[in-house]
């Protein structure tokens, strides 16, 4: 079973404006991010967004549905943590350590490799099948990943180690919550709350990590600039709010396929942006690795979405792939994610079938 039974109609024109909306929104969330990592510390920026943008959907959802919405059992909660920690906290925590150092033109590109991370992980840990076309699209990935990153050669970029290390490790992270958030986790019922949880327990996971650093010691709200506050005040309600809005709506409304392109628009729309908006290197070095990533991601998008359904098939919306025959698990998915995904962006709902699940807040 498809999500195109009983899908809402919307005009070709509605559903391209809605993408285009997402496109922008997400892949804007990059700059986002680093703007606001400027004057805020990276892991208290996470936290203290996550708790916004939490609040914001259980409180819509005690609106909707009353004080039933807070009937969360322990394995729920223990689940969600799970889920909140390696989706929000590894996965966006780390894009926003990595933007201190890191153009955002050059994470939303590495975070981009997303589905590549979901496709090596589904096949070591689940057993997925993985065809030839989704390998050619794996090692072209990663081929272009070094073509960005080689300290060496014409058009090569000061990259910071650590930040790059740090960004490597998100669309990691985030591929992990995003797989076991569809085999084996047991979220809430009511999506909106899988995805508030999600968003406190990484908001919860971000705090100890920001304390434990030293970041919440040595803060001032007096040192934070003004650029700073803005660019957290558009993540929060512009990339959480108006991109997760228009994510739910073409869930409900447009073939998965086509909404899973925002995986490699979003970096291009970053990378675009980070050069106009923040003066962001871009050569043509830079240019070519875009080009052979964007394309290694395309290719994984569409090979997995037109891979039959088996049992361990992932219904996630970040790899591009219709929900078959495993009931939606409501939760976040990536990119830039938003509370993200993967990326600056917002956080997505990580299951692609429910059309009330988050979407990506960290984009």
């Amino acid at each position: 079973m498809t999500n195109s039974a009983a899908r809402p109609v919307a005009s070709a024109l509605a559903v391209w404006v809605g993408l285009l909306t997402l496109y922008f929104v997400w892949g804007s969330t990059y700059v986002g991010i680093k703007v606001a990592v400027e004057s805020i510390p990276a892991f208290l920026m996470g936290s203290g967004r996550f708790l916004l943008a939490g609040l914001l959907l259980l409180g819509w959802s005690l609106a909707r549905e009353g004080r039933s919405a807070l009937r969360v059992t322990r394995v729920e909660f223990r689940d969600s943590f799970v889920v909140g920690a390696l989706l929000l906290g590894g996965g966006m925590g780390m894009v926003a350590l990595g933007e201190q150092t890191v153009p955002a033109g050059i994470t939303a590109l590495i975070i981009a490799l997303m589905p590549l991370w979901v496709a090596v992980i589904g096949r070591i840990v689940f057993g997925e099948r993985t065809s030839r076309l989704v390998l050619a699209g794996i090692v072209l990935g990663l081929a272009g990943v070094v073509i960005l990153v080689a300290p060496t050669g014409v058009g090569a970029l000061a990259l910071s180690a650590g930040g790059i290390a740090a960004v490597m490790f998100s669309p990691i992270s985030w591929a992990s919550g995003s797989l076991y958030s569809s085999h084996r986790a047991c979220l809430p019922r009511l999506p909106l709350v899988a995805t508030a949880m999600q968003m406190f327990c990484g908001a919860a996971v971000l705090g100890v990590l920001s304390i434990a650093t030293g970041e919440l010691a040595h803060f001032s709200l007096a040192a934070v600039s003004d650029r700073s506050w803005l660019a957290f005040a558009y993540l929060v309600t512009i990339g959480s709010g108006i991109g997760y809005t228009t994510y739910v709506w073409l869930l409900r409304v447009a073939p998965l396929p086509k909404i899973a392109t925002y995986a490699y628009i979003n970096p291009i729309v970053a990378f675009v942006l980070g050069a106009i908006l923040l003066g962001e290197t871009i050569t043509a070095r830079t240019v070519v690795a875009a080009i052979v990533i964007v394309v290694g991601v395309a290719i994984i998008v569409t090979a997995r979405s037109r891979t039959p359904a088996g049992p361990h098939t992932v219904a996630t919306i970040d790899v591009g792939e219709p929900a078959r025959e495993r009931p939606p698990t409501p939760g976040i998915a990536s990119p830039a994610a938003a509370p993200s995904s993967p990326t600056g962006a917002g956080a997505a709902p990580s299951t692609a079938a429910s059309a009330t699940s988050s979407a990506e807040l960290a984009t």
